[in-house]
C-alpha cells in the first residue's frame, strides 16, 4: 500500500513537471490524520449568540425591549416598625450592631451565641438555630436589623414563648415595648387616639433631634471662635 501510494504521488509530481496537469491545493494535514474538513459547530453557536445580543442591544436603543434590573426595596425601620419610637429602634440598632463583630449588618449563630453569653442566658447549638429560624424571613441563616426588629415586634405582641430564647432576649437587653404601639388598645377608638398620639411622638423626637444637633453646632461655633481668639492674644 505505502509503495502504490508513493509511486501514485511521484507519477503526479511528473505530470505536474511536465505541464500535463495543473497543481490543485491540497490539505496535507487532513489527508495525513485520514480525516475530511468537517464544519465547526462553535462558531456557528458563538455566530448565533452574538447575533442575538446584537438585537437585544438594537432593540434596547430603539426603546423596543424593557431592560431588566433587579428591584432594589429600601428598608426603614422607622416606617414599617411605628409601634416603636425612634428612640427604641436607635437602642435595637446599638445594640444589633454591637453584636455584628463582622460587621456585615448580619448577626450570624456565633454572633448570636456571643449576644446570649455576654446577656447571661448561654443558649445551646439546637436553642440558637431555633431562635434565628423563628425570625428568619428569608431563610439564611442569621438576622438582618429587619429581623432582629421583628423579635421586639413579637415580643410586644405577646407572640413569643415566656421560656424561648427569643423572649429571654428581649427581656434581658433593656429595652421597654411593653407599652408601646396600638396592639394593647382596648378598642378602636383608643387605638385612633394612640396611632396619633404614635404620630405626634414621632414628629416631636425629630424635633428634638434637630433642636440637639443645632445646639452641638452652635456650640462648635463658639469653640472656635474661643480658640482662635486665644490664638490672636498670644500673636
Amino acid at each position: 500500500m505505502a509503495t502504490d501510494e508513493l509511486s501514485s504521488k511521484l507519477s503526479r509530481r511528473l505530470q505536474i513537471e511536465e505541464g500535463a496537469e495543473d497543481p490543485v491545493a491540497v490539505d496535507v494535514l487532513g489527508h495525513q490524520n485520514g480525516s475530511e474538513e468537517k464544519p465547526s459547530t462553535t462558531n456557528a453557536n458563538a455566530d448565533s449568540e452574538l447575533g442575538a445580543k446584537l438585537m437585544r442591544r438594537g432593540e434596547l436603543n430603539e426603546g423596543l425591549g424593557e431592560q431588566c434590573q433587579p428591584s432594589m426595596k429600601v428598608f426603614n425601620p422607622y416606617t414599617e416598625f411605628k409601634e416603636f419610637s425612634r428612640n427604641q429602634i436607635k437602642d435595637m440598632e446599638r445594640m444589633f450592631k454591637t453584636y455584628d463583630a463582622g460587621k456585615d449588618n448580619y448577626i450570624d449563630l456565633m454572633e448570636l451565641k456571643l449576644m446570649m453569653e455576654k446577656l447571661g442566658a448561654s443558649q445551646t447549638h439546637i436553642g440558637l438555630k431555633n431562635m434565628i429560624k423563628e425570625v428568619d424571613e428569608d431563610l439564611d441563616n442569621k438576622l438582618s436589623f429587619r429581623e432582629f426588629l421583628l423579635i421586639f415586634r413579637k415580643a410586644a405582641a405577646g407572640e413569643l414563648a415566656e421560656d424561648s430564647g427569643l423572649s429571654v432576649l428581649t427581656r434581658l437587653s433593656e429595652i421597654d415595648v411593653s407599652t408601646e404601639g396600638v396592639k394593647g388598645a382596648k378598642t378602636f377608638f383608643d387605638a385612633k387616639v394612640q396611632a396619633i398620639n404614635e404620630s405626634n411622638r414621632f414628629e416631636a423626637e425629630i424635633r428634638q433631634e434637630q433642636e440637639a444637633k443645632k445646639k452641638q453646632v452652635e456650640e462648635q461655633k463658639q469653640r472656635r471662635t474661643a480658640f482662635k481668639e486665644l490664638q490672636s492674644a498670644f500673636k
